[in-house]
């Protein structure tokens, strides 16, 4: 049973239960990329064998299978993906951006290009949760940003991927999809192997052992960031319905047991309301067990004065997913600083970011929506800046140079720019 407080009986961390993933994971993680990164193919087929049973099935599905996918799958589910790819391109089109060049002084060109990472990963989970949607996230930002080759992991329980997420890889301008999962692909990804290719930058979600993976390869590749379970915190005012807000909690808890849901309303009669729809809910969802650890541990329904503290409560919480559910929520974006996604008004459920509104479902989890932003073009792209003096330019500006690098007891430097006055 969810809990329900006063807001002057929370505070500091009882805010937010975070619940952290599984830890001691590192040694087995470090040893399976040390194995790939050592043995590549043969060791990568040895844990694919192991975890999902893939047999002498080849790692890359070719055209061929990926057509056969988008012929198998259900029409009305293969427009939907095509509808949903449709608004995904329309909002992250207009993040793509373009450099700059700066000739306002005498003889000096200045400037930064935009260009596209060459090569990037993308990690889908598979099996009992494979997501189309995470594919359509990942790869269609990458297309946009003009990334040459785009290669898509998944685990392939004996070998087969689901259709759903070959016909959004087709969707999505994907290169190259290979059968592979765990900590096996990100190092398969991060060191290459004979059979899949070394990219630059490793993104999307997957287990603890992923996230560790992930962790460990960093530095040798990019990232997109360590993802932790997913939270969603709404605040909703007496006007609700609470069966309502009760699914949208449960949106997020049955993601997984470790996920954490959070309702902050000023409406006492809409708390106690809420928690006995969730009990009623939750005994009919299929992930029952998942929901139920999510919201007995981590689940919470907290009452403050008013939606202006509630909001300013989120703000110190800086949650993954924000829903802002009352009738004016215009009012009050501009109070809203730190979250990932914002859910504006009662007819925004999470769940249309998760699909099909178009803003990216990667977002930033345990609190680092403070300082991080959502998956986008930006993170397929890297900023290249460049210098030009003519003779004049350098004879009038040396002595400035070589004036800060003696400061910085730096001579060379300062030689290097009097050498051409």
């Amino acid at each position: 049973m969810i809990r329900i407080y006063n807001y002057e009986d929370v505070t500091g961390n009882d805010l937010f239960l975070r619940t952290q993933m599984p830890t001691g994971l590192s040694d087995t993680v470090a040893s399976i990329i040390a194995d790939i990164r050592d043995n590549g193919d043969s060791a990568l087929r040895s844990y694919s064998q192991q975890f999902d049973d893939l047999g002498d099935t080849p790692f890359e599905v070719t055209s061929e299978e990926i057509d056969a996918a988008v012929e198998r799958l259900d029409p009305a589910l293969l427009n939907t993906l095509k509808a949903a790819a449709e608004n995904i391109r329309n909002f992250h089109k207009n993040q793509v951006r373009s450099g700059f060049m700066i000739n306002d002084r005498p003889g000096v060109v200045l400037g930064q290009r935009i260009l596209p990472i060459e090569k990037v990963g993308i990690y889908v989970p598979g099996g009992t949760a494979a997501y189309p949607s995470t594919v359509l996230m990942n790869g269609i930002p990458a297309k946009l940003a003009g990334c040459n080759e785009i290669s898509m992991v998944t685990p392939a329980k004996g070998g087969v991927i689901k259709d759903s997420l070959l016909a959004a890889a087709r969707l999505a301008g994907i290169d190259r999809v290979f059968r592979i999962g765990g900590a096996q692909a990100i190092a398969s990804l991060a060191y290459g192997t004979e059979t899949i290719p070394k990219v630059d930058k490793i993104v999307g979600p997957g287990n603890a052992y992923v996230a560790e993976a992930k962790k460990q390869v960093f530095g040798r590749v990019a990232i997109d960031m360590i993802a932790g379970p997913s939270e969603i915190l709404i605040v909703a005012d007496a006007t609700c319905d609470p069966a309502v807000v009760a699914t949208d909690m449960l949106s997020q808890a049955e993601h997984d047991k470790f996920a954490t849901a959070v309702l902050v309303t000023d409406s006492r009669e809409l708390a106690d309301a809420v928690a006995p729809e969730l009990e009623r809910q939750i005994a009919a969802l299929p992930r029952e067990e998942i929901a139920r650890a999510s919201i007995d541990n981590n689940g919470k329904i907290i009452i403050t004065p008013d939606i202006p503290t509630a909001i300013e409560m989120s703000n110190e919480i800086a949650p993954e997913h924000f829903e802002l559910c009352v009738d004016n929520p215009f009012d009050y974006l501009d109070q809203i600083r730190h979250a990932g996604s914002v859910f504006l008004g009662k007819n925004s459920p999470e769940s249309l970011g998760d699909y099909f509104a178009g803003p990216n479902h990667t977002l930033p989890t345990s609190g680092t929506a403070r300082f991080s932003s959502p998956l986008s073009v930006d993170d397929f792209i890297k900023k290249m800046q460049y210098s030009y003096y003519s003779d004049e330019a350098i004879a009038r500006d040396a002595d400035d140079i070589a004036r800060i690098a003696r400061e910085e007891e730096l001579e060379a430097h300062a030689l290097a720019a009097e050498a051409r006055k």
